[in-house]
């Protein structure tokens, strides 16, 4: 079966997707939700385990740049390789590699085995899987539903992924409370085998190769693009700015949770999760009411609120408190996230998404050195200061570049 790409539909809301029952953007729909909720289970795990372990933020910080760093050292080559393969069963390979690591992880548990690095490697796998989501998974997507209703099916791939953020860290709390740190990556382990599942049962396929030249001449063209492009280029600098500004934050929320405002497991993956319950309610509010023309405001007003948010939460000493500007944050996260790779992928020539996706992959990559800012920080001034410091330097290099964003 040869790829099919959906014509431009009048209705542009997400309902229309539920309408119209696209069958293979649903499968790729709980792929997605599936490896989020297992990204955010596993990000709590393994804080909450390596902090234990080490007493250090700064570990706990690296732990999520190692998850971020393949997108920054190889996005731009996954993008372009993206294009010269068969994404239906790249897919599946991705999520097998990642369930084989999970299982691994599980058992090393039970055994009594488990130490820090394997995290670490575990981490940095992983981080592969999410550096290949953009070329492979949410290009599929737009294939399946066509240009017009991306927006609508970015809203709700994003708004599963705020929902896991939710479940996640939760479930993740729960089992660490009750069932230990092997019992986490078993429920991933099992998560990721119905993803497989979903993966298998999708019938996109895209054989015909788009590829001309060498990978690095379609590197090359990407970024040629890129540059030509005022709207991609003002997308991308704000996407750096927050990669290196504001997601880094995540990271701190156990240590915050557990030394400024004394929560246990549980209360820590409830405070974890409040971010995601704002996000959740973003991303629909963003599918039902956000039209196309609205798209460039919503990425870069959503942005600032989150900014701002993450500031306050950072510096709040009640955990009710500290949880409700969470949930603000997560509002204007989820405006930045929903439109991100919409609008990159809606400015891109059809034969040319991936590997711009795969820029936006590498844009993504600059995390790290956000982690190891908020990382060095934190074990110098505590959590929270370093989490305000890096709030407001984020907010600060939003106004320097606004003349960049304005064009979006």
């Amino acid at each position: 079966m040869s790829r099919t790409v959906a014509t431009a539909p009048s209705d542009t809301t997400a309902w229309a997707l539920f309408q119209a029952g696209n069958a293979d953007f649903w499968r790729l729909w709980v792929v997605g939700t599936l490896v989020f909720v297992v990204r955010w289970l596993e990000t709590v795990a393994v804080g909450v385990f390596v902090y234990q372990r080490t007493e250090s933020a700064f570990v706990v910080a690296m732990m999520t740049m190692l998850r971020l760093l393949p997108m920054g050292l190889l996005g731009a080559f996954m993008g372009a390789w993206a294009e010269r393969i068969e994404r239906r069963w790249t897919l599946v390979g991705i999520v097998l590699i990642l369930g084989a690591t999970s299982l691994i992880l599980a058992l090393l548990a039970w055994a009594d085995r488990l130490q820090v690095w394997h995290m670490a490697v575990a981490c940095f796998v992983n981080g592969l899987g999410w550096a290949a989501d953009n070329p492979v998974r949410r290009v599929m997507i737009g294939d399946a539903v066509g240009s017009n209703r991306m927006g609508a099916a970015m809203s709700l791939d994003v708004g599963a992924s705020n929902a896991s953020r939710m479940v996640g860290p939760t479930v993740a709390g729960f089992l660490l409370a009750h069932g230990g740190i092997e019992g986490a990556f078993a429920v991933s382990t099992c998560l990721y085998a119905v993803a497989l599942v979903a993966a298998w049962s999708v019938r996109y396929r895209n054989r015909e190769s788009t590829a001309v030249g060498s990978i690095v001449t379609q590197i090359r063209q990407g970024l040629g693009l890129v540059r030509a492009n005022k709207g991609l280029v003002g997308t991308l600098l704000v996407t750096v700015i927050v990669n290196v500004f504001a997601f880094p934050f995540s990271s701190m929320i156990p240590v915050i949770g557990r030394d400024q405002l004394g929560l246990g497991p549980e209360g820590v993956g409830i405070l974890t999760s409040m971010d995601g319950v704002g996000a959740f309610l973003g991303a629909l509010l963003v599918a039902t009411f956000v039209r196309p023309a609205w798209y460039g405001r919503t990425y870069c007003w959503g942005v600032l609120l989150y900014m701002t948010t993450l500031t306050a939460f950072a510096l709040l000493p009640d955990p009710a408190l500290a949880g409700a500007a969470l949930i603000l944050a997560g509002m204007g996260q989820s405006g930045f996230a929903t439109m991100q790779a919409t609008l990159v992928y809606l400015a891109s020539p059809p034969e040319m998404r991936s590997r711009i996706l795969g820029v936006l992959s590498v844009c993504v990559g600059s995390g790290p050195l956000g982690f190891i800012g908020i990382g060095i920080l934190a074990d110098h001034v505590g959590a929270n200061w370093a989490t305000a410091a890096t709030g407001i330097a984020g907010l600060v290099s939003m106004g320097l570049t606004w003349r960049y964003w304005r064009a979006i």
